[in-house]
Order: C-alpha cells, then structure tokens, then sequence
C-alpha cells in the first residue's frame, strides 16, 4: 500500500518470544535443471495486455531489467534473471536467503523508491514494480513517458487486481488469490523468454500452499494482523495478503467484513472481536508508533484496553514481516509461519 509500503524496512527475527520462524524452505528458485533446461518458447514481438490498464509490448527478451520493488525483485531472482537485472530498489526486509547470492550480483539503486532519472541512468530496456507509487512517484503518465522512450514497463497484476479505484492503495471488491501472483511469475517468465522457469516456481508454491493448508486447525481460530500505530492501528482487512493466509490456513480473520485492505480500527473495537491469536508486523523503522515487535508487545501488554486481549493474555503471537503482508512470493512464507506457529500454540487438531 502506498501509505505504508515504501517506509518499510524490515529486520530479521532475533526475538526469543514465539514466532512463526518460517518454514525453514531453501526453495522458492528455479531449479539448477529448470535454469539448463530449453528455453526459447517466447514468440516477440510480445504483448501483455491490460497489465493494469496498459498494454505493454515487449519487442525481444529484456537483458538490462530494472526492478523497483522488492517483490518483483526477488519474482526475477528465482526465475534466476539476475544476470539480465541492472538494478533493484525499494526494499522492505532482507533479501529472501535462498536468493542473497544471486541478489549481490546486482545493484541497488536505493533502500527506498528511486526517481525515474535514477532508473533511466542504467539504460533499462524493461522496469517491474509491485506497487503503482514505485513506478510512478507522483506522476500518473510516468509509465506513458517510460513508453515514449522505448522503455516497458510490467506491473504487478495483484496492485490493481478488484481494486475500486485508479490508485490501487483502496479497497477490492473481491478477495485477493494466489493466481494472481501466479500469473504475475508466469507472465514475467514469458517476458524474459524462460517460460518453463515459471512453470517450476508456480508448482513449487503451489505445492508449498498446499501443505500449509494440510495444517488447518481443529477448531475455530480467530486471528487479527497488526501492521502499526498504537493511537490507531491498521489491521488486515479480507481481501489482502493476509486475506490469502487466513483462508489456506483456516483462520478467521476478526476483521473480515471489511474490504479496505488495512483499515484503521480502534483498540476497543479490537478488543469486542477479542481474536484468539495477533499476528505482529516486525517493522524495522521509526515512521509511526508501534513500528517495532518489541514496541508492539510493550503496548498490548501495558494498554488498560489491549492487555485485556485473550491473545495477549495468553501470548498468542505470531510474527510476520512486512513483505509477508503483502502480495508476493513471500504470501507463501507468511502461510508457512502461520501455519507453524498454530502448530507451535497448540491451535491445530
């Protein structure tokens, strides 16, 4: 989302409290077979249409490829595209470990969000973003005057995908699924002409979502997901990220009858819902109040309202980081730990 998303910056778990430590997975690349094998099923001139309201013609396979956020960066580094990357920006966690190696063959052009001159100061013949506000800044024509230069430009399909308005930052009018992650891999591995590198990632998080799900709890579990602010905090709404984490994982998420996808609630509306489990944003930066786990736990165990929670009672966390909440390859992770730490609480039949 636009009004969090490039001021995160997200740290690794070093908590002793019980967290979600994630699957543990090496995987989520292509395999060393898969990156050998034939390629070349691409016909160019190629045309990916409606990509959020563009068509975008792709004229060969990109071999200077600019990614300005982290998700669609690590998309192209587990198609294992680093060599065809010029540079990469806007991050919210470390790298995904698996792809630190190919990561550092590739240079960041920047922490955060990049101008466009910065982008174009590396020759791209394509950029890729996540978010809307990476590839435009304030500029709603960037992606036409990156056209006019000769330069494609490929956007998430999950940024605009049932959204109710032209900025892709308010609500769905449907639930956000993992297809269209998949179709984002599958048509990223058409525009850099290794088709088959796509099929082996998609089947491989499939496989991974599917035995996520095989850890459904018993009974019902109810789950609220707070991303920051102590004064007025954003939770999960349905049709998210984590919307596609509750539902592999057979969870109630206590807010969702809302469509905003992260929804400022009050703490006593929060506390009448009173969710069996509160999955925590592990937010390394300073920008609003609660950013931090440490600071997240301090609150809800100090706050006159929030201490009452059967979740904080109980110490029912789980912790998430930012990239986990929000649509990308990490969805999958976010499953994962999830669905170990309902194992880890006793949660699950």
């Amino acid at each position: 989302m636009h009004r969090r998303t490039p001021l995160l910056a997200v740290a690794a778990l070093t908590t002793s409290l019980l967290t979600a430590c994630g699957s543990g997975s090496t995987t989520g690349t292509a395999s060393e077979a898969t990156l050998a094998g034939t390629e070349g099923r691409t016909d160019y001139p190629l045309t990916i249409t409606d990509n959020c309201g563009v068509d975008v013609t792709i004229e060969k396979a990109p071999e200077r490829a600019v990614s300005v956020n982290q998700g669609s960066t690590e998309i192209l580094l587990s198609l294992g595209l680093q060599d065809r990357m010029v540079g990469t920006a806007t991050w919210t966690d470390a790298v995904r470990p698996n792809l630190a190696a190919a990561n550092a063959e590739v240079p960041r052009l920047g922490d955060d969000a990049v101008s466009y001159e910065r982008v174009l100061k590396e020759e791209p013949d394509l950029v890729t973003a996540s978010f809307a506000y990476a590839l435009d800044g304030d500029d709603p024509d960037r992606r036409a005057q990156y056209a006019r230069l000769g330069v494609p430009t490929y956007l998430a399909p999950s940024h605009c995908d049932g959204r109710t308005d032209a900025s892709g930052d308010g609500p769905r009018d449907h639930p956000l699924e993992m297809d269209v992650i998949y179709e984002e891999i599958t048509q990223l591995a058409e525009i850099f002409d290794v088709p088959s590198r796509g099929e082996a990632l998609v089947a491989e998080l499939k496989q991974r979502m599917a035995d996520a799900a095989g850890s459904t709890p018993g009974g019902d579990v109810s789950i609220a997901y707070w991303f920051a602010n102590t004064e007025l905090p954003y939770m999960a709404g349905a049709n998210g990220s984590p919307g596609v984490m509750s539902r592999t994982v057979g969870v109630e998420n206590v807010f969702d009858d809302t469509d905003v996808e992260w929804p400022q609630i009050s703490w006593e509306s929060v506390l009448d819902r009173d969710p069996d489990v509160i999955a925590l944003g592990d937010l390394a930066r300073d920008q609003q109040t609660g950013d931090r786990l440490e600071d997240k736990i301090r609150f809800l165990e100090t706050d006159p309202v929030t201490k009452q929670l059967t979740a904080v009672r109980e110490k029912r966390y789980v912790v998430l980081n930012g990239a986990d909440m929000n649509p990308s390859i990490r969805t999958v992770d976010g499953t994962e730990k999830l669905a170990k730490a309902l194992v880890d609480l006793g949660l699950t039949g």
